[in-house]
């Protein structure tokens, strides 16, 4: 009774080991859990009173497929002014950002197509492709090269049946930062062999240590085989609200409306109004956010220091850390047995990618009362 395509899709290891966390709390078990990419913080208050706002005023009918026209203009204007993105409104869709990411694909790539993508990566870009038919093709990166997808690499792969570069900067989940370096040259390659990119820029607002982040769109001649994706999920807190969106030029834009209208139609209405106000109000709540989040990868990566079996380079951009350790087991052995010994939930590393095994991931977006009580339990364990 299950559809074939469904069997080419594995889990979701984050998923999987929240949800075993969530078991052992149900147990008694004092879990605290390094799992999902989700903000500990409250959505700005400003955001909530704007939905509320919405609500009370009966914005809660149904909108055009793309969007709030005064979203799609506010986003078209901050991308523009921030990103350098030469877009408008009329290249916006305002939708959640994973489901951005699976209309995109499913939009774009043909049964048998190649779709290359980092490793390791997240968890739902390989799923993604799978579901449209496509294949993934992994470019591997390294701690030694700071977890970047290297336009060499890339270029050792590209093969006529390839059809879209996929990039993620910041990334989930080594907290890697492109270069504008990076940038040019796989820019250069998607034109040079005529491929679509997808770059996900999610964690786009949340770069530390004065590291810039870059669009691939703004380089010249790319807002036409580019689609980016970005959301208020991490920027703002917004996990639950499931807002996003993405800019992609008219024609690619035109099929990924086509999704989108049978599908979800489009975003819930009153939630539009609450992603407006976060476009166009204050920013103060984001650079709180994101201070606190440099600070708590500083801690990270001071207690990281102090366990002598993890090893970690410094993260540059998101809320992860991707520690290698040492000893004989594999990532998922390692993750139970942390979950198990230290009752501390991680993500084991392979559920991103053959070259993820041998590493954790740790999200960090908890509190330090959390990552303090967390890594004394991981080093004692290890011990």
């Amino acid at each position: 009774m299950i559809a074939e395509r469904i069997a080419r899709v594995k889990e979701s290891g984050t998923m999987k080991m929240k949800e075993l966390a969530g078991q052992k709390k149900a147990e008694g078990k004092k879990i605290i859990s390094f799992t999902v990419g989700e903000p500990d913080f409250d959505t700005p208050k400003h955001i909530v009173e704007a939905a509320k706002k919405a609500l009370d005023e009966g914005k809660t009918r149904y909108l055009n497929a793309a969007g709030l026209p005064e979203l799609r203009e506010a986003i078209a204007n901050a991308s523009k002014a921030e990103n350098a993105i030469p877009c408008d409104s009329s290249n916006v869709i305002v939708t959640p950002s994973k489901h951005a990411m699976f209309e995109t694909i499913m939009a774009t790539v043909n049964e048998g197509e190649e779709v290359i993508m980092p490793d390791p990566a997240w968890v739902s870009y390989e799923p993604a492709t799978a579901l449209a038919g496509g294949r993934a093709v992994p470019v591997k990166t390294t701690a030694e090269n700071e977890w970047r997808v290297l336009p060499d690499a890339v270029a050792e792969l590209i093969t006529p049946k390839t059809k879209m570069i996929l990039l993620n900067s910041p990334s989930n989940p080594c907290g890697s930062i492109a270069t504008k370096e990076d940038i040019e040259g796989i820019a250069d390659l998607a034109k040079d062999h005529n491929l679509v990119v997808l770059s996900d820029e999610v964690y786009e607002k949340i770069v530390f240590d004065g590291n810039k982040h870059h669009s691939i769109a703004a380089e010249p001649d790319m807002l036409e085989r580019t689609v980016t994706i970005s959301g208020f999920s991490k920027t703002y807190a917004m996990t639950g609200w499931r807002t996003g969106w993405l800019i992609a030029p008219k024609p690619i834009f035109k099929a990924i409306s086509k999704v989108q209208q049978h599908s979800i139609t489009h975003v819930t209405t009153f939630a539009q109004y609450g992603a407006l106000a976060a476009m166009v109000e204050s920013q103060e709540p984001v650079n709180m956010m994101v201070k606190e989040f440099e600070e708590r990868r500083n801690l990270v990566m001071e207690l990281l220091g102090e366990i002598p079996q993890l090893h970690c380079d410094v993260p540059k951009g998101a809320f992860y850390a991707f520690p290698k350790f040492d000893g004989t087991m594999n990532s998922e052995q390692m993750a139970l047995h942390l979950m198990e010994k230290a009752e501390v939930a991680m993500t084991g590393g392979s559920a991103f990618g053959a070259s993820g095994e041998g590493h954790l991931r740790i999200s960090y977006a908890t509190s330090k009362e959390n990552i303090k009580t967390g890594l004394e339990r991981v080093k004692a364990a290890l011990g």
